[in-house]
């Protein structure tokens, strides 16, 4: 290479990184709305690159700089995003305008990343509705009635190791390890119909490479991060999220079970059936064994993790707060003792209290503190102040709904840090299905299709946990809560530790055991 051609190729690469960085920091600006100051190359997410803050908290920033705005202007990295802060507008986007944003911005490579990639979560328009429409009927009352069975056997199964003290050192345990174990076991039935013990065998290939596809602690969080930030990059050096060993594992577990059943003629009622019956009917998309695993690993992508950390958050809050322990744990007895010790579906389903507790965990503590929506047409926003004028966003525009700093609104949740199951008791009760003030599973057609089943078996494993043990914390309990800075997900600083202490009385029948 001459001297003059490789001026050239290094002038080109600082002019790419000039545009790249200064492209878009005066978008805001032009569109004359309310926007976060912000750096090149890093846009507004600096302080969580750097691991200066959680990412909630630089989301939150955000929201409280213009407490009066109805939007305002954000830049992740070098994508400009329009943070909605007003519970009215994020409804009219997500429910009643919702073919203006039907889909989510998708940030993986399918030819890098298939699984992740093709599942339903980063599917669009019409492919999305026919597997929305195929896969819905996995999650109806009949069908979750079915999987409790299987939830109630695996959660019996995890209390009574639990209980025994065969997790964790002298009755402390790091709670996120162990709800994984309950999590997989449950996932492993319900979506792939095959059984694994986690719980005496915490070293079988589908938990452990499962926790390898979902442990967002290292280098997979940085990898989700340089997939969705720098795309270009990401695909030149072929960053893959899913390892290849993990992508091949689940696709012969789903090939196995669908060869096996097809030779033999078996059914069983869970997502691998639902698909196999779906194959070849008018109006379905075709389904390789690719596609089918692809939509089963995103069911155990949301089961394995996120419900965990649900599970973590409740199981925590229980433990700090005793009053609460003792209330949920007597609604626990008195089930025990209504059902003969065997507590039923509909009795589960039944119990407010459970109810009212787990949604406020997942008030305080929403899985991920924002979700995000795609502008398919040009579509005009109202005024982000008074004063201001109506604008028109373009198609392909980000916006977000901030999920964390709306549950910490004091305008919609008085004293929003302290953990209280009242609000969602009684008359004035927030509606948890339509509500754009409580968003942990989204709004409108988008919703988290799997919302019920993930419900399901948290109430399940803490009902039984309940029954056998009592939760309190320990020397190594993160209280008050302090966020991780360097995980994506939100998670404590110091993970999750409780003690389980085992009861000397439960009301649970010999059958149960």
């Amino acid at each position: 290479m001459d001297f003059l051609t490789a001026f050239l190729a290094v002038l080109l690469g600082l002019l790419g990184v000039y545009y790249f960085a200064f492209r878009s920091l005066n978008h805001f600006k032009k569109l004359g709305i309310p926007y976060v100051p912000t750096l090149p190359l890093v846009g507004n997410m600096g302080p969580f690159l750097f691991r200066l803050k959680p990412i909630a908290s630089v989301i939150q920033d955000a929201y409280d700089l213009f407490p009066d705005a109805k939007y305002v202007g954000f830049y992740d990295v070098g994508n400009p995003v329009i943070i909605i802060r007003d519970p009215e507008l994020i409804k009219t986007i997500a429910v009643k305008n919702f073919d203006d944003f039907p889909n989510h911005r998708a940030f993986l490579d399918p030819e890098l990343d298939p699984l992740f990639a093709n599942n339903l979560f980063s599917l669009r328009d019409d492919t999305w509705r026919q597997m929305r429409t195929l896969l819905s009927p996995a999650f109806t009352s009949s069908k979750m009635k079915l999987m409790f069975k299987l939830m109630s056997k695996c959660a019996g199964n995890f209390a009574d190791h639990v209980a025994a003290g065969r997790v964790g050192d002298k009755n402390v345990v790091e709670t996120k390890l162990a709800f994984t174990r309950y999590t997989n076991d449950v996932i492993a039935t319900c979506a792939f119909g095959i059984e694994v013990d986690s719980m005496k065998n915490p070293k079988n290939e589908f938990y452990v490479l499962g926790r390898r596809a979902t442990n967002f602690d290292g280098i997979l969080s940085l990898k989700m991060f340089m997939s969705r930030s720098f795309p270009g990059i990401s695909k030149v050096f072929g960053i893959k999220v899913v390892e290849d060993r993990v992508a091949r594992f689940f696709n012969d577990i789903v090939a196995a079970t669908v060869a096996t059943r097809e030779e033999k003629g078996l059914t069983r009622p869970d997502m691998i059936q639902l698909m196999m019956e779906a194959r070849g009917k008018d109006g379905m998309p075709t389904l390789d064994i690719e596609a089918m695993t692809s939509q089963a690993f995103v069911f155990f992508f949301g089961g394995f993790d996120t419900s965990s950390s649900h599970m973590c958050f409740a199981a925590h809050e229980i433990a700090v707060n005793p009053d609460v322990h003792d209330r949920l744990q007597a609604e626990v007895d008195s089930v025990l003792q209504e059902t003969g010790g065997n507590p039923t579906y509909e009795a589960i389903n039944a119990m407010e209290y459970l109810g009212a507790v787990l949604n406020e965990a997942l008030r305080m503590y929403p899985i991920g503190p924002f979700a995000d929506r795609l502008s398919a047409r040009s579509f005009e926003l109202p005024p982000a102040l008074p004063g201001l004028k109506p604008i028109t966003i373009e198609p392909g525009t980000n916006v977000w709904f901030p999920i964390f700093p709306i549950h910490r609104d004091p305008l919609y949740y008085p004293n929003p840090d302290k953990f209280d199951p009242e609000r969602f008791l009684g008359e004035d009760k927030i509606n948890t299905s339509n509500s754009a003030t409580f968003l942990t599973f989204g709004l409108g057609p988008r919703i988290c299709i799997g919302n019920r089943f993930a419900i399901l078996e948290t109430k399940v494993v803490l009902f039984h946990l309940l029954a056998r043990c009592n939760l309190k914390p320990c020397s190594k309990t993160t209280y008050p809560m302090v966020f991780s800075k360097k995980s994506f997900a939100m998670l404590p600083k110091n993970g999750f530790w409780l003690k389980f202490e085992p009861r000397e009385k439960t009301y649970l029948s010999p059958a149960s055991d």
